[in-house]
Protein backbone atom coordinates (compact mmCIF):
# COMPACT_ATOMS: atom_id res chain seq x y z
CA UNK A 1 0.00 0.00 0.00
CA UNK A 2 1.31 3.45 -0.94
CA UNK A 3 1.91 5.76 1.99
CA UNK A 4 0.26 9.15 2.34
CA UNK A 5 2.77 11.92 3.02
CA UNK A 6 2.03 15.37 4.44
CA UNK A 7 4.06 17.99 2.60
CA UNK A 8 4.20 21.79 2.20
CA UNK A 9 5.05 24.20 -0.59
CA UNK A 10 5.34 28.00 -0.59
CA UNK A 11 3.48 29.74 -3.41
CA UNK A 12 4.25 33.18 -4.95
CA UNK A 13 1.66 35.09 -2.90
CA UNK A 14 3.53 34.15 0.29
CA UNK A 15 1.17 31.47 1.56
CA UNK A 16 2.52 28.07 2.53
CA UNK A 17 0.17 25.38 1.28
CA UNK A 18 0.07 22.01 3.00
CA UNK A 19 -1.02 18.93 1.10
CA UNK A 20 -1.24 15.18 1.36
CA UNK A 21 0.20 13.08 -1.45
CA UNK A 22 -0.13 9.43 -2.37
CA UNK A 23 2.09 8.14 -5.14
CA UNK A 24 0.59 6.28 -8.07
CA UNK A 25 0.62 6.34 -11.86
CA UNK A 26 0.89 9.15 -14.37
CA UNK A 27 -2.67 10.43 -13.93
CA UNK A 28 -2.96 12.99 -11.12
CA UNK A 29 -6.22 13.54 -9.24
CA UNK A 30 -6.51 16.70 -7.13
CA UNK A 31 -8.78 16.43 -4.09
CA UNK A 32 -10.30 19.70 -2.79
CA UNK A 33 -11.94 19.57 0.65
CA UNK A 34 -15.00 21.40 1.93
CA UNK A 35 -15.73 23.88 4.70
CA UNK A 36 -14.70 23.09 8.31
CA UNK A 37 -12.25 20.38 7.20
CA UNK A 38 -8.91 19.93 5.41
CA UNK A 39 -7.09 17.29 3.38
CA UNK A 40 -7.09 15.21 6.58
CA UNK A 41 -10.69 14.19 5.90
CA UNK A 42 -9.64 12.63 2.58
CA UNK A 43 -7.33 10.12 4.35
CA UNK A 44 -9.54 7.04 4.20
CA UNK A 45 -10.51 7.83 0.59
CA UNK A 46 -6.86 8.09 -0.41
CA UNK A 47 -6.24 4.69 1.17
CA UNK A 48 -9.18 3.07 -0.64
CA UNK A 49 -8.89 4.61 -4.11
CA UNK A 50 -7.33 2.86 -7.13
CA UNK A 51 -3.56 2.76 -6.54
CA UNK A 52 -2.86 3.47 -10.22
CA UNK A 53 -3.73 7.16 -9.66
CA UNK A 54 -1.45 9.80 -8.18
CA UNK A 55 -3.51 11.56 -5.50
CA UNK A 56 -2.88 15.06 -4.18
CA UNK A 57 -5.15 16.59 -1.51
CA UNK A 58 -4.72 20.30 -0.79
CA UNK A 59 -5.27 22.22 2.45
CA UNK A 60 -6.92 25.43 1.29
CA UNK A 61 -5.60 28.62 2.97
CA UNK A 62 -6.93 28.92 6.52
CA UNK A 63 -7.49 25.18 6.87
CA UNK A 64 -5.37 22.37 8.21
CA UNK A 65 -1.68 23.17 8.13
CA UNK A 66 -1.79 25.83 5.41
CA UNK A 67 -1.14 29.44 6.35
CA UNK A 68 -3.75 32.19 6.18
CA UNK A 69 -1.99 35.48 5.53
CA UNK A 70 -4.62 37.18 3.33
CA UNK A 71 -8.37 37.14 3.98
CA UNK A 72 -10.50 35.09 1.60
CA UNK A 73 -13.42 37.04 0.14
CA UNK A 74 -14.72 34.76 -2.61
CA UNK A 75 -14.63 31.32 -4.18
CA UNK A 76 -12.56 33.00 -6.89
CA UNK A 77 -9.88 33.72 -4.27
CA UNK A 78 -9.75 30.03 -3.39
CA UNK A 79 -9.55 29.09 -7.07
CA UNK A 80 -6.59 31.45 -7.45
CA UNK A 81 -4.82 29.74 -4.55
CA UNK A 82 -5.42 26.33 -6.11
CA UNK A 83 -3.91 27.55 -9.38
CA UNK A 84 -0.78 28.82 -7.63
CA UNK A 85 -0.50 25.46 -5.88
CA UNK A 86 -0.92 23.47 -9.10
CA UNK A 87 1.72 25.61 -10.82
CA UNK A 88 4.12 25.37 -7.87
CA UNK A 89 4.05 21.56 -8.04
CA UNK A 90 3.84 21.56 -11.87
CA UNK A 91 0.84 19.23 -11.75
CA UNK A 92 -0.73 17.99 -14.96
CA UNK A 93 -4.23 17.30 -13.66
CA UNK A 94 -6.25 14.42 -15.00
CA UNK A 95 -9.16 15.04 -12.66
CA UNK A 96 -10.37 17.28 -9.87
CA UNK A 97 -12.64 15.92 -7.13
CA UNK A 98 -14.29 18.71 -5.13
CA UNK A 99 -16.29 17.94 -2.00
CA UNK A 100 -18.95 20.43 -0.80
CA UNK A 101 -17.28 23.89 -0.83
CA UNK A 102 -14.45 22.19 -2.73
CA UNK A 103 -16.94 21.50 -5.51
CA UNK A 104 -17.60 25.22 -5.92
CA UNK A 105 -13.84 25.80 -6.01
CA UNK A 106 -13.48 23.10 -8.67
CA UNK A 107 -16.25 24.68 -10.76
CA UNK A 108 -14.66 28.14 -10.53
CA UNK A 109 -11.25 26.67 -11.38
CA UNK A 110 -12.57 24.92 -14.50
CA UNK A 111 -14.29 28.15 -15.59
CA UNK A 112 -11.11 30.20 -15.10
CA UNK A 113 -8.46 28.25 -16.99
CA UNK A 114 -7.96 26.67 -20.40
CA UNK A 115 -7.54 22.88 -20.23
CA UNK A 116 -7.73 22.84 -16.41
CA UNK A 117 -8.28 19.08 -16.18
CA UNK A 118 -9.74 16.20 -18.16
CA UNK A 119 -12.60 15.45 -15.77
CA UNK A 120 -14.39 17.01 -12.80
CA UNK A 121 -16.14 15.19 -9.96
CA UNK A 122 -18.49 17.17 -7.72
CA UNK A 123 -19.15 15.34 -4.45
CA UNK A 124 -22.03 16.79 -2.42
CA UNK A 125 -21.12 20.10 -4.03
CA UNK A 126 -22.39 23.60 -3.50
CA UNK A 127 -24.43 24.73 -6.49
CA UNK A 128 -23.22 26.70 -9.49
CA UNK A 129 -25.61 29.29 -8.03
CA UNK A 130 -23.98 29.34 -4.60
CA UNK A 131 -25.06 28.25 -1.15
CA UNK A 132 -27.46 30.72 0.51
CA UNK A 133 -26.86 31.99 4.03
CA UNK A 134 -30.13 32.75 5.81
CA UNK A 135 -30.56 34.83 8.94
CA UNK A 136 -31.35 33.08 12.19
CA UNK A 137 -35.02 33.37 13.05
CA UNK A 138 -36.57 33.84 16.49
CA UNK A 139 -36.89 30.07 16.78
CA UNK A 140 -33.13 29.69 16.35
CA UNK A 141 -33.50 28.13 12.91
CA UNK A 142 -32.53 29.61 9.51
CA UNK A 143 -35.24 31.89 8.14
CA UNK A 144 -35.46 31.25 4.34
CA UNK A 145 -37.29 34.57 3.88
CA UNK A 146 -34.25 36.56 5.10
CA UNK A 147 -31.09 35.95 3.14
CA UNK A 148 -28.10 37.83 4.51
CA UNK A 149 -26.15 40.02 2.09
CA UNK A 150 -22.96 41.38 3.64
CA UNK A 151 -19.93 39.79 5.23
CA UNK A 152 -20.58 41.61 8.52
CA UNK A 153 -24.13 40.22 8.67
CA UNK A 154 -22.83 36.70 8.07
CA UNK A 155 -20.03 37.16 10.61
CA UNK A 156 -22.48 38.23 13.34
CA UNK A 157 -25.17 35.61 12.70
CA UNK A 158 -25.85 33.98 16.07
CA UNK A 159 -27.36 30.68 15.00
CA UNK A 160 -24.62 29.49 12.70
CA UNK A 161 -21.44 31.55 12.51
CA UNK A 162 -21.15 32.66 16.12
CA UNK A 163 -22.27 29.25 17.40
CA UNK A 164 -19.65 27.30 15.46
CA UNK A 165 -16.94 29.93 15.85
CA UNK A 166 -17.62 29.88 19.58
CA UNK A 167 -17.18 26.11 19.62
CA UNK A 168 -13.88 26.58 17.79
CA UNK A 169 -12.71 29.24 20.22
CA UNK A 170 -13.66 27.19 23.29
CA UNK A 171 -12.42 23.96 21.69
CA UNK A 172 -15.84 22.55 22.49
CA UNK A 173 -15.44 19.09 20.99
CA UNK A 174 -18.79 17.83 22.29
CA UNK A 175 -20.72 20.60 20.54
CA UNK A 176 -18.83 20.11 17.28
CA UNK A 177 -19.57 16.39 17.42
CA UNK A 178 -23.23 17.08 18.16
CA UNK A 179 -23.45 19.33 15.09
CA UNK A 180 -21.74 16.77 12.88
CA UNK A 181 -23.88 13.93 14.19
CA UNK A 182 -26.98 15.96 13.37
CA UNK A 183 -25.93 17.07 9.86
CA UNK A 184 -23.09 14.89 8.57
CA UNK A 185 -22.70 11.57 10.39
CA UNK A 186 -26.42 10.88 10.59
CA UNK A 187 -26.11 7.19 9.73
CA UNK A 188 -22.54 5.98 10.22
CA UNK A 189 -19.66 7.48 12.18
CA UNK A 190 -15.90 7.17 11.84
CA UNK A 191 -14.10 4.94 14.34
CA UNK A 192 -13.72 6.67 17.73
CA UNK A 193 -10.02 7.35 17.22
CA UNK A 194 -10.57 8.65 13.69
CA UNK A 195 -13.45 10.84 14.86
CA UNK A 196 -11.15 12.49 17.42
CA UNK A 197 -8.59 13.14 14.67
CA UNK A 198 -11.29 14.74 12.54
CA UNK A 199 -12.42 17.00 15.39
CA UNK A 200 -8.78 18.06 15.83
CA UNK A 201 -8.89 18.98 12.15
CA UNK A 202 -12.08 21.05 12.50
CA UNK A 203 -10.33 23.17 15.11
CA UNK A 204 -7.67 24.28 12.60
CA UNK A 205 -10.06 26.46 10.57
CA UNK A 206 -9.37 30.20 10.71
CA UNK A 207 -11.82 31.57 8.12
CA UNK A 208 -15.31 30.28 8.94
CA UNK A 209 -17.26 33.50 8.30
CA UNK A 210 -15.25 34.26 5.16
CA UNK A 211 -16.10 30.89 3.63
CA UNK A 212 -19.79 31.26 4.49
CA UNK A 213 -19.80 34.66 2.78
CA UNK A 214 -17.90 33.34 -0.23
CA UNK A 215 -20.48 30.58 -0.72
CA UNK A 216 -23.38 32.99 -0.23
CA UNK A 217 -22.08 35.30 -2.99
CA UNK A 218 -20.94 32.58 -5.42
CA UNK A 219 -22.91 32.44 -8.65
CA UNK A 220 -21.31 31.44 -11.97
CA UNK A 221 -24.65 30.55 -13.57
CA UNK A 222 -26.76 32.61 -15.95
CA UNK A 223 -29.49 32.97 -13.34
CA UNK A 224 -30.31 35.39 -10.51
CA UNK A 225 -29.93 33.35 -7.34
CA UNK A 226 -32.00 35.53 -5.02
CA UNK A 227 -29.03 37.67 -4.05
CA UNK A 228 -26.88 38.39 -7.11
CA UNK A 229 -26.99 37.95 -10.88
CA UNK A 230 -24.86 35.13 -12.22
CA UNK A 231 -21.57 35.81 -13.97
CA UNK A 232 -22.29 33.32 -16.77
CA UNK A 233 -18.83 31.77 -16.26
CA UNK A 234 -20.41 28.31 -16.21
CA UNK A 235 -20.51 28.57 -20.02
CA UNK A 236 -16.70 28.48 -20.05
CA UNK A 237 -16.62 25.02 -18.45
CA UNK A 238 -16.05 22.28 -21.03
CA UNK A 239 -15.06 19.40 -18.75
CA UNK A 240 -17.15 16.20 -18.42
CA UNK A 241 -18.52 16.32 -14.88
CA UNK A 242 -19.83 13.68 -12.51
CA UNK A 243 -22.32 15.12 -10.01
CA UNK A 244 -22.70 12.98 -6.89
CA UNK A 245 -25.19 13.57 -4.08
CA UNK A 246 -26.19 11.29 -1.22
CA UNK A 247 -29.90 10.68 -1.03
CA UNK A 248 -29.84 11.59 2.69
CA UNK A 249 -27.67 14.71 2.40
CA UNK A 250 -28.93 17.32 4.89
CA UNK A 251 -26.39 19.96 3.78
CA UNK A 252 -26.74 19.96 -0.02
CA UNK A 253 -30.34 19.90 -1.18
CA UNK A 254 -31.71 17.98 -4.14
CA UNK A 255 -32.47 21.31 -5.83
CA UNK A 256 -28.81 22.38 -5.58
CA UNK A 257 -27.70 19.25 -7.41
CA UNK A 258 -30.38 19.84 -10.04
CA UNK A 259 -29.12 23.41 -10.54
CA UNK A 260 -25.62 22.12 -11.26
CA UNK A 261 -26.93 19.60 -13.79
CA UNK A 262 -29.14 22.21 -15.44
CA UNK A 263 -26.33 24.76 -15.69
CA UNK A 264 -23.75 22.28 -17.03
CA UNK A 265 -26.14 20.64 -19.48
CA UNK A 266 -24.78 17.71 -21.48
CA UNK A 267 -21.46 17.88 -19.65
CA UNK A 268 -23.07 16.62 -16.44
CA UNK A 269 -23.80 13.07 -15.36
CA UNK A 270 -25.80 12.78 -12.13
CA UNK A 271 -25.59 9.82 -9.77
CA UNK A 272 -27.48 9.56 -6.50
CA UNK A 273 -25.51 7.75 -3.81
CA UNK A 274 -27.89 5.38 -2.08
CA UNK A 275 -28.27 5.54 1.70
CA UNK A 276 -25.53 8.18 1.97
CA UNK A 277 -25.44 11.64 3.49
CA UNK A 278 -23.00 14.53 3.19
CA UNK A 279 -20.01 12.26 3.89
CA UNK A 280 -20.27 9.24 1.59
CA UNK A 281 -16.66 8.49 2.56
CA UNK A 282 -17.98 7.35 5.95
CA UNK A 283 -21.43 6.17 4.88
CA UNK A 284 -20.46 3.94 1.93
CA UNK A 285 -16.87 4.19 0.74
CA UNK A 286 -17.26 1.25 -1.63
CA UNK A 287 -20.11 2.85 -3.53
CA UNK A 288 -18.31 6.22 -3.70
CA UNK A 289 -15.02 4.78 -4.94
CA UNK A 290 -16.78 2.61 -7.50
CA UNK A 291 -18.72 5.53 -9.03
CA UNK A 292 -15.67 7.79 -9.26
CA UNK A 293 -13.34 5.12 -10.62
CA UNK A 294 -15.85 4.13 -13.29
CA UNK A 295 -16.26 7.76 -14.35
CA UNK A 296 -12.52 8.39 -14.54
CA UNK A 297 -11.95 5.26 -16.64
CA UNK A 298 -14.63 6.07 -19.22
Amino acid sequence: MSTIELKKVKVPNGETIAYRERSGGDQTVLLIHGNMISSKHWDIFMEAFDSSYHLVAIDLPGFGESTYLSEINSIQDLSNHVRLFVEALDLDLYAIVGWSTGGAVGLQYCANYDHPTEKLVLLASASTRGYPFYATGEDGLPDPTRRLETFEEVKQDPGKTLAIQGAYDRKDRDLLKAIWNQLIYTHNQPSPDKYEEYVDDLLTQRNLAEIYHALNTFNISNEFNGLIKGTGEVDKIDVPTLVLRGERDFVITEDMAKEIVEDLGDLATFVELKDSGHSPLVDDMGQLVREIEEFLKK
